[in-house]
């Protein structure tokens, strides 16, 4: 039989049986298309998280109090907390030339107001090089000025959403308005900047550091941000920093230091097994689909008995009702998985219209193996049902025996 009659002799089996190739395409379509959404909607957290860790700057270490280790032993009798990081600490770390800039942050929660609106938003307090650190980008006016950072200095860069709310369609900038109760300057509104680590930065304050510390009554920092000169200084600087530190803290390794890339290159490597695991997970609903073609297709050829008989009666060879079977579970596979494709494409389409900040993206290989594997599963699973056509003896067949 030649391949187009094989094609064609099995189109018209599946076409005859409506119904019974309905629920297989369906099962198989389901599976394809859970495969590639569940890896999509995981390659979509990864690059959400990779993007917004590489939005917190570039070349960056984050210097933070005390020790994130943990050691084995009973806990001291009394309690031992990490000293605090000061202005004189951060300002310290500039001794070393493999460090470009570093920006040491304050930050709280505080109402801000304006005649008869408030709202209570993160108030952070920083200094100029904060801005070029953390790439962000001014609306209208100009950033914190460079000046002493141990010097108070009564202006704030607005957030663009906290800017709308206290004042609305009018200019903010040269106004004052009140966070706690001290009157700030409106110097700078911040460009419409969405999201950083779940941390809306269109609801925010910043203002100078010293004017944090002294509003919050903490000599303290929250962290210090550290930009290397470049890539290949990061690991110097590392190292100087807590060599600077541990000689300002009479010798005690009492702070942590991470480093972007680490941050980066953890997260990328769980996000990504994430993905694998749960494009796994729903690879299990192929092989359930495989199941099901195998017992729609022993119940075909129970169905078909008269049909194979006749076949075999006409002189074909158990080797090509065998491929018959076969060619027709790997149709049914094929055209389930593109369905599924199609289906699977349409979704991850939709999410990004109703999500447009979660970048969902199924990976190059998700499709591909999705068919793959669903091409596979038909031929495996139609094995048995093929075997047994092929098997048949053409006489009881005719004969109903």
């Amino acid at each position: 039989m030649r391949p187009t009659d094989l094609l064609g002799f099995t189109t018209r089996s599946l076409v005859g049986a409506r119904t019974r190739t309905l629920l297989m395409l369906l099962a198989m379509s389901i599976g394809v298309a859970s495969v590639v959404v569940l890896t999509a909607l995981g390659e979509g957290a990864r690059r959400y998280v990779v993007g917004e860790f590489a939005q917190l700057g570039t070349h960056l270490l984050i210097m933070l109090p005390g020790r994130t280790e943990t050691t084995g032993g009973a806990p001291p009798l009394f309690g031992e907390t990490p000293r605090d990081l000061t202005l004189d600490d951060a300002l310290a770390l500039l001794r070393d030339r493999s460090i470009l800039r570093i920006a040491p942050l304050t930050i709280g929660n505080a109402p801000v107001s304006r005649g008869s609106r408030e709202r209570e938003v993160t108030v952070i307090g920083a200094t100029a090089d904060f801005f070029p650190i953390r790439h962000l980008e001014l609306g209208s006016g100009r950033a914190l000025p460079l000046i002493d950072p141990e010097r108070a200095a009564n202006v704030v860069v607005l957030g663009a959403g906290l800017r709308r709310e206290l004042f609305g369609n009018r200019s903010a900038l040269g106004q004052w308005v009140r966070i706690n109760d001290r009157r700030f300057r409106v110097i700078g509104i911040l460009g419409e900047g969405g999201e950083s680590l779940g941390r809306n930065l269109d609801d925010m304050a910043v203002i100078p550091v010293a004017s944090a510390q002294s509003l919050f009554d903490t000599p303290s920092l929250f962290r210090v941000l550290i930009q290397a000169r470049s890539k290949a200084d990061i690991p110097r600087a590392q190292r100087a920093a807590r060599e600077i530190i541990r000689e300002r803290h009479d010798g005690e390794d009492d702070v942590t230091i991470i480093t972007q890339d680490a941050l980066l290159e953890t997260f990328d490597d769980i996000l990504r097994a994430l993905t694998y695991t749960v494009g796994g997970i729903a690879g299990i609903s192929l092989a359930v689909a495989g199941i099901l073609i195998m017992n729609v297709m022993l119940v075909a050829v129970s169905q078909r008995v008269a049909e194979i008989g006749l076949l075999k009666a006409l002189g074909a060879p158990e080797r090509q009702v065998l491929r018959l079977f076969l060619v027709e579970s790997i149709l049914l596979a094929g055209a389930g998985a593109a369905l599924g494709v199609l289906i699977a494409t349409l979704t991850i389409a939709a999410a990004r219209q109703m999500f447009p900040v979660f970048p969902i993206a199924a990976p190059t290989w998700a499709p591909l193996a999705a068919v793959g594997v669903a091409l596979v599963t038909g031929l495996v699973f139609g094995v048995l049902p093929a075997r047994r056509a092929a098997r048949l003896d053409p006489v009881r067949a005719l004969t109903g025996r």
